[in-house]
């Protein structure tokens, strides 16, 4: 067996701990310490092996994998030594990372985009995505691989409400067809996945997936996707509590979070269009699972260039409970980003790939739990999205 991993924003930090982290662990360099994939409800899952896993990817920017990996052990994301041990792997992948698409990318990744995405962005949609085709045809070709699967970890883009017509599969032939400027990277880059047969995952808050026609093109294709938006943080905990003070009927009243952070991610989401399409998902939540208990509710997301990849979210949750008593909860979590997005990416390549064989087309609403925006569920209780993934992986079972 042989599995391709297509990374979109494949020169980031978390396409970059993803291929680290998949190429030690097949070499024995590193423990399976935060896969999912891993866990029991997954025991005894026919999935395929990290040794089988070749990566490649699209990205706007210059640079390399090993630029990236050497930085992040350095900033102690990734252990040290790993970058040198890793180098002929870090090389192969390098060999095969093509240059993307920017359109609809905001002014941050705008400004970071290499002359080569330039000449492929300008060519417009149907043109782009053709390319974009290509790269995923030749990927598969080449190294000679049985499935690919796609996956976005890309910059955030800009928050849009797709247009009505992107309710159907012909509405978004008609949008590429006449060049339509609203077509943003993400959705070309899902449409050219399932066009070729991939898998796809979006775990970014970018529209990606979103439309219901990109998700009828997947069904008729018979292609799984899943998104939208890694749950890896601040919001997970909002998951796992946000239920608790609901089952003992405690009143919140408020509910407020505040976000630092560096790195690229940061930079993006300083720009006020891909911030909101950032903090909307991670807001919605609480009112999702506390329904009108809930007074109100807030989330900052702002950039500190010298956290590099680290993160701190602080929450402060003002709750009442038996005879109006005013009581509140504080939590801090500080983590880096990329060390808690990469073994959710790969948890999802293995499990994807696994639907592929297993003839699951779609959307797959059992993934809800590694999603902030989950595709396909309105379900945001962790608990309960627990519950759904272990049905989900019980249907894998063959």
């Amino acid at each position: 067996m042989r599995v391709g991993v297509w990374l979109i924003g494949a020169l980031g930090d978390v396409a970059t701990t993803a291929v680290v982290g998949a190429r030690a662990i097949a070499q024995g360099l590193a423990p399976r310490t935060a896969l999912v994939s891993e866990t029991a409800p997954c025991e005894g899952l026919d999935l395929a092996p990290f040794e089988a896993l070749v990566f490649g990817g699209h990205d706007v920017r210059e640079g390399t994998p090993q630029e990236a990996a050497a930085r992040l052990a350095a900033e102690g994301v990734i252990p040290y030594a790993l970058p040198a041990a890793l180098e002929a792997e870090l090389a192969d992948y390098a060999g095969r990372i093509r240059p993307g698409c920017a359109l609809g990318g905001g002014r941050v990744v705008q400004d970071h985009e290499s002359a080569a995405a330039r000449q492929v962005s300008e060519r417009g949609p149907a043109a782009v995505l053709e390319q974009l085709r290509a790269d995923l045809s030749a990927f598969r070709r080449e190294n000679e691989l049985d499935r690919v699967v796609v996956v976005a970890v890309a910059s955030t883009e800009p928050q849009l409400e797709p247009p009505s017509a992107w309710a159907t599969q012909a509405g978004i032939e008609s949008a590429i067809a006449r060049g339509d400027d609203a077509l943003p990277a993400s959705v070309l880059y899902a449409w050219a996945a399932i066009a070729e047969g991939c898998a796809y995952v979006n775990f970014t808050p970018s529209t990606g997936a979103t439309p219901e026609g990109v998700q009828a093109f997947a069904r008729a294709r018979g292609v799984p996707v899943a998104g939208n938006d890694g749950k890896t943080g601040e919001t997970l905990l909002r998951t796992t509590l946000a239920p608790m003070f609901r089952a003992r009927n405690l009143d919140v009243r408020s509910w407020a979070g505040f976000n630092i952070l560096g790195n690229r991610d940061g930079e993006v989401l300083d720009e006020p269009a891909a911030n909101a399409a950032k903090t909307g998902g991670k807001d919605k939540v609480l009112g999702a699972i506390l329904g009108p208990s809930l007074g109100s509710s807030l989330t900052r997301i702002d950039y500190v260039p010298s956290l590099r990849d680290w993160k701190t979210a602080w929450d402060h949750v003002h709750f009442a409970g038996f005879l109006g008593t005013q009581m509140t909860l504080q939590f801090t979590w500080q983590g880096a980003d990329s060390a808690l997005a990469a073994p959710l990416v790969l948890d999802l390549v293995r499990l994807l790939e696994l639907a592929v064989r297993r003839e699951q087309a779609g959307v797959q609403p059992g993934l809800a739990c590694f999603f902030k925006a989950p595709l396909g569920s309105d379900e945001h209780d962790f608990f309960a999205q627990a519950q759904a993934f272990a049905e989900f992986a019980a249907s894998l079972r063959g």
